[in-house]
């Protein structure tokens, strides 16, 4: 076949990965060019790109060149080119028209001028004429006006390369294929699934970077099962054209079989994960029709539930020996390898700066790669959420591992709590955004805990907090020493400018009965406040907490408080499992320093436990929204004939399993029950009458995942008392209690209850300065 020149044209910013592409397929003459990469060569060549690459979004061939300045002008240019080499009268075409700086700027009536051409040229030799179709014509043509210039083109892809032909599903805003191959050979994909390693996309939709992931590991041709191409109708697609093509589908498809037996071999995975079911069957539906059935996984799962495969697990157990530990376990997986007689076959291609070039870095155990939302369709609260959430599971459970996040809004890629070490440009559609690259490893963790500022870098603010934390020091003293307290806030933003509360907790084991934890949380500050400014404070703050009151660093834990969501107060920073033994009262409790906003214990609801312990004695005590448990083991210690403790979360409830049996309170007059606490509550007719005490501390809002639709507490306040009054026995009592700040118990829809405001009562000493803080009530059925 003859030499011709074509150009491949590519997504924005994606042109040289497309151009080692190309020189991966064999054709060293790619040049990378505006929006795409010219190249020349045979037919095959052309024919090759069309079916192996994963990159290109068309491949062209140029058919004329020359000056357009206006709609005459590019019609006596197309008329200068003979049709009938083309083009048949009885057959379809299609034209697209681009304009950029150029007088033509409407391009339909450009598109509908170079039609009129080229019919009135075929209608004049044959006296017929082509017809348009403008889906899968014979000839599809696309003209480039650049400054006056047009460029004619024929696709011979006829129709984008990112329609493989396996989407049969789609979803909301779902990945180009193309771009999602393109994140993956970014991302090192192909060196990774070489070595053995696992693919994880734990936000997968409708599967696109999965399936993909796979197409690449198999060795796949991407465009193997479409089922048409722009050449396929072309009058230059020769008998010896068709032989060529022939010859590329039969190669292609021997090296699918193999590609496929060798992955189904190795220890290769590639899984993906949604909360969405429907996003999940039509994840499965298109592995299906890619042929990838058996070969991909899906499964409806949560993020923070999304862990490494056990393969991969034990394969990262028995390959530390001899690893650098510092770079993360590794996989000791034999490399797969690939060969092929056609020294200009498609081989996978290695992106420049991708672990290729260093040949001697251990194997990476996987790849978790993901495109989380941008924020259209998810409030920025959530979405902010969700990149926390996203940057604990990395750090928590993929250390080792290579992370690839594409985000259209980079300033929440700093709440993922790692360090990217490089980055890519790239658009998805007409959004921006950016390609992160993550090696997680505990040197890339990025901690929001401040510096403490130096005492020789402090202003006179700090001797005012020093002083004040004293005063509290002194001022509490005599009353924790009489109360037993061990617990407690010892300051609540006394001074403004150094906005944070700070609460100690006292260690219970015996074999550290001295040691102190300090929990500092600062209250975010208003959008008008300077930030270096109130950074600046905070390192101080830090700094003279720690020396007044002689906590060592590794003992004193910050995080920042803000208006919370929903049950964002209850979600993980963090999975470091660390629990500590403190205690309140006679009672021995676990509490977390580090993986939750709250630690386990609300220091301010303590009166009210005492409150529950006094009332629950000799009766079956109700614990909703049941938490830690620790209400739970106040009514035991008082005395109660038995607690039940509900709760929607697994995580909560475990842990007030662990805190009762602390304290010896178990079997099965210690019942704790999974569950919407609304939903239970209506259903829960065997209980009614039955208990003689309950607790009922629902949050403000709920939208669990776990649960259809949402919990408000003003919105559902009387559903939800009523609910719970119907369980109580005769003479039992309801001590309902919220947090929401400006809440109003409607008392009138609650009237034939007797309800008794108890929230001065409720509110401890050391929260004395913000009474507020909770409201409380104690119910009971009017006689």
């Amino acid at each position: 076949m003859n030499e011709q020149r074509f150009f491949a044209s590519a997504a924005r910013n994606l042109e040289s990965l497309l151009a080692d592409e190309l020189r991966g397929l064999g054709i060293e003459s790619a040049v990378e060019t505006r929006a795409g990469v010219d190249f020349s060569g045979s037919l095959a060549d052309a024919y090759r790109v069309c079916l192996w690459s994963r990159i290109a979004s068309r491949v062209l061939l140029p058919l004329s060149d020359f000056a357009a300045p206006d709609p005459d002008a590019l019609y006596a240019g197309v008329r200068e080119i003979d049709w009938s080499e083309h083009l048949g009268p009885e057959q379809t075409l299609a034209v697209s028209v681009d304009s950029a700086r150029s007088q033509i700027e409407h391009t339909q009536f450009a598109a509908q001028r170079i039609k009129d051409a080229i019919v009135d040229q075929i209608r004049e030799r044959s006296g017929s004429r082509p017809s348009v179709r403008p889906i899968q014509p014979d000839l599809a043509l696309r003209c480039r006006l650049f400054r006056d210039q047009a460029v004619l083109f024929l696709d011979l892809s006829g129709e984008a390369l990112h329609r493989r032909g396996w989407r049969i599903q789609g979803g909301a805003a779902p990945l180009k294929e193309t771009l999602a191959a393109a994140l993956l050979l970014r991302a090192g994909w192909p060196e990774i699934a070489a070595g053995g390693g696992e693919l994880l996309d734990p936000l997968c939709g409708i599967g696109t970077l999965v399936i993909e992931g796979a197409l690449i590991a198999a060795d796949i041709a991407p465009g193997l099962r479409r089922d048409y191409w722009g050449f396929s109708g072309w009058r230059g697609h020769d008998q010896a054209a068709w032989s060529a093509w022939r010859t590329l589908l039969a190669e292609a498809k021997e090296r699918r079989a193999t590609g496929l037996h060798r992955l189904a071999r190795s220890s290769t995975r590639l899984r993906g994960s949604d909360l969405d079911p429907a996003a999940i069957k039509a994840a499965h539906a298109n592995a299906s029709h890619a042929g990838l059935a058996g070969h991909v996984q899906f499964e409806r799962q949560a993020l923070e539930d999304c862990r490494p495969s056990s393969t991969n697990k034990s394969a990262n157990a028995t390959a530390s020996s001899g690893t650098d530990t510092s770079a993360g376990t590794a996989s000791e997986a034999e490399p797969v390898t690939t060969a092929s007689n056609d020294s200009r076959a498609a081989k996978p291609i290695t992106p420049a700066g991708s672990a290729e070039h260093a040949s001697n870095a251990a194997p990476i155990p996987g790849l978790l790669i993901t495109n989380p939302p941008y924020g259209e369709r998810i409030g920025a609260e959530d979405l902010a959420g969700l990149y926390q959430s996203l940057g604990v599971l990395l750090r928590s459970q993929f250390e080792g591992w290579r992370a690839a996040v594409l985000t259209g809004n980079p300033e929440l890629g700093k709440r993922m709590g790692l360090r990217a070490h490089r980055f890519h440009t790239l658009y998805n559609g007409p959004i921006e955004c950016r390609l992160l690259h993550f090696d997680v490893r505990p040197e890339a963790h990025v901690s929001d805990r401040p510096r403490p500022l130096p005492p020789a870098e402090r202003g006179p603010g700090a001797e005012m907090l020093a002083n004040r934390l004293r005063k509290n020091q002194k001022a509490l003293r005599k009353w924790l020493q009489r109360e037993g307290i061990r617990c407690y806030r010892l300051y609540d933003a006394d001074l403004p400018e150094y906005a944070l509360a700070v609460d100690l907790y006292q260690s219970a084991n015996p074999a550290t009965p001295e040691r102190r934890f300090v929990q500092v949380q600062e209250y975010a500050a208003p959008p008008d406040i300077d930030p270096k400014a109130a950074r600046r404070r905070l390192r101080e703050g830090i700094g003279v907490i720690a020396e007044v009151l002689e906590v060592p660093e590794h003992d004193l834990f910050f995080k920042v408080r803000q208006p919370q969501r929903g049950k964002a107060q209850y979600e993980r920073l963090a999975q470091t499992g660390h629990f500590h033994k403190v205690a309140e009262d006679e009672l021995t409790l676990l509490v977390n320093f580090e993986d939750y906003l709250d630690t386990g214990l609300f220091l301010d609801h303590r009166e009210t436990r005492r409150l529950i312990g006094h009332l629950a004695a000799d009766r079956n005590m109700l614990n909703l929204f049941g938490y830690t448990g620790v209400a739970s083991c106040h009514a035991a210690q008082g005395g109660a004939r038995s607690t039940t403790t509900v709760d929607l979360s697994k995580t909560y409830l475990d842990w007030a399993r662990r805190n009762l049996a602390l304290n010896g309170f178990t079997g099965h007059d210690h019942q704790l029950i999974q569950a919407n606490c609304l939903e239970w509550l209506e259903q829960a007719r065997a209980y009614r009458g039955h208990f003689g005490l309950i607790f009922l501390d629902p949050p403000t809002f709920s939208s669990s995942k776990r649960m259809e639709g949402t919990f408000e507490v003003e919105r559902d306040q009387v559903r939800l008392i009523r609910a719970a009054v119907a369980l109580l026995a005769p003479d039992g009592e309801l001590i309902f209690s919220t947090n929401k700040r400006r809440f109003k118990l409607d008392e009138e829809a609650l009237s034939n209850l007797d309800i008794e405001d108890i929230s001065a009562q409720t509110i401890p000493k050391d929260f004395a300065r913000h009474p507020h803080i909770h409201r409380c009530w104690r119910i009971r059925r009017r006689q």
